[in-house]
């Protein structure tokens, strides 16, 4: 039987989503982007700013059929490492948390020639293009077929509920010190929240840029530093294996459970449900900080213990503080960003989003006969 998960929509599974369309137009559109040149300092916040491989970098989906010859759903993250250069995931059971095993997985590299993505690995070959692509094993039969994909966070639009404090809504940046808009007119990172906070539930959306010659920290950095002491990371940490320091990791404390990075440009969601540090009269503490976390409508961390402040986060101590969009020099974007103050006493307690409640169910992904590994490894062994 398949577990239950939380997971967010899958959209197009038969047909091509609009978008997809729009990314495989870009062949044609920017057919004098070729891989001779290596744009550098590419850093994009909008499609009209992409190049090439920006069409192929995404996620996946499809079957591929187990040596007997069941088929096993399949899914695949593909990132542009830059000049034509990807590497790709392969993962077993589907996309992360659209029913990936988290265990097992296949590591690609690959090389775009024209219109053409080929990735290679020890267990085979995938062949992409036009948005597909031909899953072929060691033996050079294909066994399966996978298809782009735009998944959107089930709590992407969240209104605010009664009692909420709008903290961004687009009309203005007023809530914040040092408060600005980015070209596209979103909040630009570096803002702090004019007000202290306790123990609140926080919605907001972001947006990394696409910088595909960047690597590591320098990739789409930014973080929601919580009292200015408690680091929810954000980076581009799409098609990567969930690390202390990646996107959504209390940053050099706790790795996320897992990685629900969505890839550059699309926009992701946080919703965050935090409850401070308490002390006593004398200044010293008696409990821990403890946070919830849904990335794109997935738990990530659930009631985490904050051992102590994280990374270059202020010292702990008794006063609460505001909340910092961290500007690491990249041009993250958000938007969309409220509290609900759960201990401020104008706020019924039926206004505070719980954040289980607040997931619907999801659009299910046929699960096959692949949940735990088994056929996994029957296909792993072509």
């Amino acid at each position: 039987m398949c577990p239950q998960l939380l997971r967010p929509q899958l959209l197009c599974s038969c047909l091509l989503c609009p978008t997809v369309a729009v990314l495989a137009a870009l062949h044609v559109l920017s057919a004098s982007a070729e891989a001779d040149d290596p744009q550098p300092d590419l850093v994009a916040t909008t499609l009209a700013e992409v190049d090439e491989d920006f069409a192929f970098q995404g996620e996946y989906f499809g079957d591929v059929r187990a040596v007997d010859g069941r088929r096993v759903s399949f899914g695949l993250q593909i990132v542009a490492l830059g000049q034509g250069q990807f590497s790709a995931l392969g993962l077993p059971g589907g996309l992360p948390g659209n029913g990936w095993d988290q265990e097992n997985f296949i590591s690609w590299n690959g090389v775009r020639h024209g219109e053409q993505l080929t990735l290679t690995g020890e267990r085979g070959t995938v062949i992409m293009q036009n948005g597909r692509g031909r899953v072929i094993d060691a033996r050079g039969r294909e066994v399966g077929q996978v298809q782009q994909v735009r998944r959107t966070s089930i709590t992407l639009g969240a209104a605010p509920p009664p009692g909420a404090i709008v903290l961004f809504d687009g009309s203005s940046v007023t809530r914040f010190e040092s408060g600005r808009l980015t070209p596209a007119g979103w909040l630009a990172p570096g803002a702090v929240t004019r007000m202290p906070v306790r123990d609140f539930h926080m919605h907001l959306e972001f947006q990394t840029p696409y910088m595909p010659h960047a690597r590591e920290q320098g990739r789409g950095n930014s973080g929601v530093y919580i009292q200015r002491r408690y680091e929810v990371q954000i980076l581009d940490s799409f098609g990567l294996l969930p690390q202390f320091n990646d996107c959504g990791a209390l940053y050099r404390q706790q790795g996320p459970d897992l990685n629900m990075s969505f890839p550059p440009l699309a926009w992701q969601t946080y919703d965050i449900d935090f409850t401070a540090a308490r002390w006593d009269p004398e200044g010293n503490k008696t409990t821990d900080a403890s946070i919830t976390v849904l990335h794109n409508g997935v738990p990530i961390h659930s009631q985490r213990t904050i051992f102590s402040k994280t990374g270059a986060g202020q010292p702990e101590t008794a006063y609460d503080g505001p909340i910092l969009l961290q500007d690491h020099g990249n041009p993250v974007q958000f938007r969309n960003v409220w509290l609900v103050v759960h201990d401020r006493p104008a706020t019924a307690p039926d206004t505070i989003p719980q954040p289980a409640a607040a997931i619907p169910a999801a659009i299910p992904i046929p699960c096959a006969t692949l949940c735990g590994g088994e056929d996994w490894w029957l296909w792993r062994g072509f």
